[in-house]
C-alpha cells in the first residue's frame, strides 16, 4: 500500500491529474462527447484524457478491493480523469478547462480581467517579525458569489491542487479563503510565539495555541506533511483582523471562525509566500477561475497591502503581458507558413489577444493573467502549433545532410578521464555550488573573490557561489573520506564559472581537470608524472627550458600561489598561456578541510588542448 502511494506521488508529480464530472464537464462545454471524440479535442489542445471511472472505482482501486466490496455512499457519476501540462496552472479545476476549451473551439471569447474601481477597499497590515519565517502576502475579494454544491467544491480541489503542484507543498505559497462576512478589516499579518496564538482551527470546537496545534497535528494524515515548515520556528505567521479573530496560521490551518460555506456570498482570499512571484501567480489563479461566479463575473474586489517598510500595493495584478513576434519567425519555429492573419486567428484561440503592428509582420501578443505559462516568444510559437494541430505540420526531408556526433569537448574529457583512471586515481563528482568559505578562504584565495559568480539569494550558506576551482571541492571530497586507506589519488574533470565580460551572460563555463594525490608523504612527484602523462596523450611537448621557445610545447614555470607550499609549486603554461597550476598544498590549507596527511594537487584547464588536425580550437 505504502509503495502504490510513493508510486502516486511520483506520478502526480510528473503530471498533474484533474478529475471532473463528465456530466458537469460537458454541460459548461454545451454538447455531449463520446469518450473518443473528447479524447480527440484533448489531443488537439495538447491535453491527454487519462481515465474514465466513477468515485466507487477510484475508492476501490486505492483501497485495492475486489469488484462490488465498496460500499458507502459513493457517487456512481462518470469521473474524466485528464493530465494537463504541469505548468497550466489555469486548467486545475473544471472552470479552466471548460473555459479553455469553450475558446479553443472558438464558442466563447477570452474574457477580460477586470480590478474593481471604487468602493470598499480592505487593507492588510504586514508587521517586520514576519520576515523571519514568510515574508510576503497577498490578497483578494471576490463578491457576490454563488457557489453550487460542485463549483465549492471545485474550489476546494483547485485551492488543493495548487498546494501540491505550484506552492511545492506549501512550502513556497500557502492560500487560505475566509468568509468576509465574519470578518471586520483592516487585517494584519503577524509573527508571534507560538504560545501567544491561540484560536479555534477549521473543523475543530475548541481553542488551541499553535504549540499545541503542532502536537495535535502530528496524527493527522493530511496536514502533519506541513508542520515542518513552521514548527522550528520561534515565531509563527498568523493573520488577525481587526476584533483580533485568527484567520488563519499558514500554512497549517485556518480559523473555524471565518469558514466558506455553500451560503458564502463573500470570499476574502490571502496568500502567504516565501516566493513573491508565485504568490501572485497562485492569487493570480484562483480569482481568475472563481471571478466568473461573482455578482459582477470576471471582476476581482482589490485588496490594499502595506508592507514592512509602509509601502502600499494593491492586489490582485490582474495587468496583460505584452509580447511581440514576427510572423515570420513564427513560422520558421512551426515548419508551417499560415500568415499573420492565421496566427493572430490561432492564438487567440489560445486565449491570448492579439493585434498588428505595421507592415512588417510584426505581431503585439497580449497575455491574460490565466497564462502564467508564457514567458518568453517560444511559448507563444508552442501555442500557435497547438491551435495550427501538430498532425496539419507537413514532415519535411531536412535540405542539408547533418550527422550527429559527441561535442568535441566532452569526447576529450572522456579520453582524459579514461588515462586517469588507468593510472590508479578514482575519479568523483563535486557540486558546481560552494560556499565563499571553501571556494576562497579556506584555499587562501580571497583576493579571487571578485571572479565568482553569486547566487543572488542562496538557501543556505553551503551554495553560495558558483565554484571558480575545482581543487576546495576535492579536498572537502577528501575530507569527507578519511577512512579511506592511503595513499588516496583523487580526480575530476568537469566545468567551472568564471565572471567574464566577453559573453552575453556576463560569465563562461570552463572544463578542468584536477588530480589530487595524498598519503604519508606530499606525493609531489605523483601530480608532476600525471601532468606529464597528460600531455603525453594529449600529444604535446615539454619545453624543459620553460622559456616558450617553442609555441607547440608546454612548460612550467616558479609561481607564489598562497594555496601551495612555497617553492613546491610551479604554473603550467601552454602557447603563452597559463593553463593551470600544481604544487603540495599548503598545511593552513589542510587544516581548514581537516585533512590530517600532505597533499599535492595538479589543476589544469583542459580547453586550449581542444582543437582539429590543423590547429584550430574546436571549443
Amino acid at each position: 500500500e505504502h509503495e502504490g502511494k510513493r508510486e502516486r506521488e511520483r506520478e502526480s508529480e510528473r503530471m498533474p491529474t484533474v478529475s471532473v464530472g463528465r456530466d458537469n464537464l460537458f454541460e459548461e462545454l454545451g454538447r455531449v462527447y463520446t469518450d473518443e471524440e473528447f479524447e480527440d479535442l484533448c489531443f488537439e489542445f495538447g491535453i491527454e484524457l487519462d481515465d474514465v471511472t466513477t468515485e466507487k472505482e477510484m475508492v476501490r482501486k486505492e483501497l485495492g478491493l475486489a469488484e462490488g466490496e465498496v460500499e458507502g455512499e459513493l457517487d456512481d457519476e462518470i469521473i474524466y480523469k485528464i493530465d494537463i501540462p504541469a505548468n497550466r496552472y489555469d486548467l486545475l479545476c473544471l472552470e479552466g478547462i471548460s473555459r479553455a476549451l469553450r475558446i479553443f473551439q472558438s464558442k466563447q471569447e477570452t474574457p477580460t480581467f477586470k480590478v474593481a474601481q471604487g468602493g470598499e477597499v480592505q487593507t492588510m497590515r504586514v508587521k517586520p517579525e514576519t520576515a523571519l519565517i514568510r515574508p510576503h502576502v497577498v490578497c483578494a475579494t471576490l463578491r457576490g458569489v454563488t457557489f453550487t454544491k460542485e463549483s465549492y467544491k471545485s474550489f476546494i480541489d483547485l485551492q488543493d491542487k495548487l498546494h501540491q503542484n505550484l506552492c511545492r507543498q506549501r512550502t513556497l505559497v500557502a492560500i487560505g479563503t475566509h468568509d468576509l462576512d465574519t470578518l471586520k478589516g483592516p487585517f494584519r499579518y503577524e509573527a508571534l510565539p507560538p504560545e501567544k496564538i491561540i484560536f479555534t482551527p477549521l473543523k475543530q470546537t475548541k481553542d488551541f495555541t499553535a504549540r499545541d496545534l503542532m502536537e495535535f497535528y502530528k496524527t493527522d494524515q493530511k496536514l502533519k506533511q506541513y508542520l515542518h515548515i513552521i514548527e522550528d520556528s520561534p515565531v509563527f505567521p498568523v493573520i488577525y483582523d481587526s476584533n483580533d479573530v485568527v484567520l488563519s496560521l499558514p500554512p497549517i490551518i485556518n480559523g473555524a471562525h471565518s469558514a466558506i460555506t455553500l451560503e458564502t456570498k463573500n470570499v476574502f482570499i490571502e496568500c502567504t509566500a516565501t516566493d513573491h512571484t508565485k504568490a501572485n501567480v497562485v492569487l493570480n489563479t484562483v480569482v481568475t477561475m472563481f471571478s466568473q461566479y461573482c455578482s459582477e463575473p470576471f471582476v476581482v474586489e482589490p485588496v490594499r497591502v502595506v508592507d514592512q517598510f509602509d509601502q502600499e500595493r494593491v492586489y490582485p495584478d490582474l495587468g496583460l503581458k505584452e509580447f511581440r513576434v514576427n510572423e515570420r519567425e513564427v513560422c520558421k519555429a512551426i515548419g508551417a507558413e499560415i500568415g499573420a492573419e492565421k496566427i493572430a486567428s490561432l492564438l487567440r484561440r489560445m486565449q491570448l489577444s492579439v493585434e498588428p503592428e505595421g507592415t512588417t509582420g510584426d505581431l503585439v501578443v497580449r497575455v491574460p493573467p490565466t497564462r502564467s505559462d508564457i514567458l518568453h516568444a517560444c511559448d507563444i510559437y508552442e501555442d500557435v502549433a497547438i491551435a495550427w494541430g501538430y498532425n496539419n505540420i507537413v514532415k519535411q526531408v531536412p535540405q542539408c545532410m547533418t550527422a550527429g556526433k559527441e561535442f568535441p569537448l566532452n569526447q576529450l574529457s572522456d579520453l582524459l578521464r579514461g588515462e586517469l583512471a588507468m593510472i590508479g586515481f578514482t575519479e568523483i563528482l563535486t557540486w558546481a555550488l560552494c560556499s565563499n568559505e571553501e571556494n576562497f578562504v579556506a584555499v587562501r584565495r580571497e583576493h579571487e573573490k571578485a571572479t565568482a559568480v553569486a547566487v543572488g539569494n542562496p538557501k543556505t550558506a553551503d551554495f553560495e557561489v558558483c565554484r571558480t576551482s575545482l581543487l576546495p571541492c576535492a579536498l572537502k571530497t577528501l575530507a569527507a573520506n578519511k577512512d579511506a586507506p592511503v595513499p588516496v589519488k583523487l580526480f575530476e574533470v568537469s566545468d567551472v564559472v568564471l565572471v567574464s565580460d566577453e559573453h552575453e551572460t556576463g560569465a563562461k563555463n570552463e572544463r578542468r581537470l584536477v588530480a589530487l594525490y595524498s598519503g604519508k608523504e606530499s606525493g609531489f612527484e605523483a601530480v608532476h608524472g600525471t601532468l606529464n602523462r597528460i600531455m603525453q596523450v594529449l600529444g604535446v611537448p615539454v619545453d624543459l627550458s620553460g622559456e616558450g621557445a617553442d609555441p607547440n610545447a608546454y612548460y612550467w614555470k616558479e609561481s607564489k600561489e598562497k594555496t601551495f607550499f612555497p617553492d613546491r609549486q610551479a604554473t603550467v603554461w601552454f602557447k603563452g598561456q597559463q593553463i593551470g597550476v600544481f604544487g603540495v598544498v599548503h598545511p593552513e590549507v589542510l587544516k581548514a578541510f581537516d585533512i590530517v596527511y600532505p597533499c599535492s594537487a595538479l589543476e589544469i584547464n583542459i580547453e586550449p588542448f581542444c582543437y582539429d588536425q590543423f590547429g584550430n580550437s574546436l571549443v
